[in-house]
């Protein structure tokens, strides 16, 4: 799915504008994260390395706020090549294509730590719905009333749908929180939910099943 065709899906939406201390609270989390991380990128990527000898970043397009695209960077938690037969496919949270050391990762959420660039660039938020893959969202655009109302706001590196839903819970389910937060969405929120994202990857539970909090 081309950028033409993605805002082709999403004519008439109206991006909400970003206020200046969400974005100054994005800057200054985003520089901090990176500075205080940057001895967890170097034994990350020694980890993958070691453990198959494969690329440790991947990339891949999401769905901006409006409807254009950016390419997201990750520490990569999969197989190299994971979806090189089957395409695109909706992780799950027991997904065989993960690494023992992409377990780790997700756990602890230090495979989502190369977004704090995109956050940096203004592609995303520290608070927001998830950054959707193109061809996902055009499936999701014809099945899910609403569902393009979530690309009126930035997209987030975490969110309430990040935090209260399962790494895979139902796209409709996720929406919901979604939808909340942009009804919601205050300076005081985003704060609040980057504290909960801090304790949940403190202790282990990005990808548990059950309750995290």
């Amino acid at each position: 799915m081309t950028v033409a065709t993605v805002q082709a899906v999403v004519p008439s939406l109206e991006p909400r504008p970003v206020s200046r201390a969400k974005r100054a609270f994005d800057v200054l989390l985003a520089c901090a994260g990176l500075a205080l991380s940057s001895p967890l990128w170097v034994l990350v990527a020694a980890a993958i390395k070691l453990e198959d000898g494969g690329p440790v970043f991947y990339g891949q397009a999401r769905v901006a706020q409006g409807g254009g695209t950016f390419r997201v960077q990750k520490f990569r938690s999969m197989v190299s090549d994971a979806e090189r037969l089957t395409g695109a496919v909706w992780a799950s949270s027991r997904d065989p294509r993960v690494t023992r050391v992409g377990r780790l990762l997700r756990a602890t959420a230090l495979d989502e730590l190369p977004q704090l660039l995109s956050i940096f660039k203004g592609d995303m938020s520290l608070v927001g719905p998830r950054p959707e893959r193109p061809e996902f969202v055009r499936q999701f655009a014809k099945d899910i009333p609403r569902y393009l109302e979530r690309f009126g706001a930035r997209p987030g590196l975490t969110g309430l749908a990040q935090i209260y839903g399962q790494y895979d819970s139902p796209p409709r389910r996720k929406l919901r929180y979604d939808l909340l937060y942009i009804r919601r969405q205050s300076f005081w929120l985003d704060v609040k939910l980057v504290g909960l994202s801090f304790w949940i990857t403190f202790m282990g539970r990005g990808e548990h099943r059950g309750r995290k909090l």
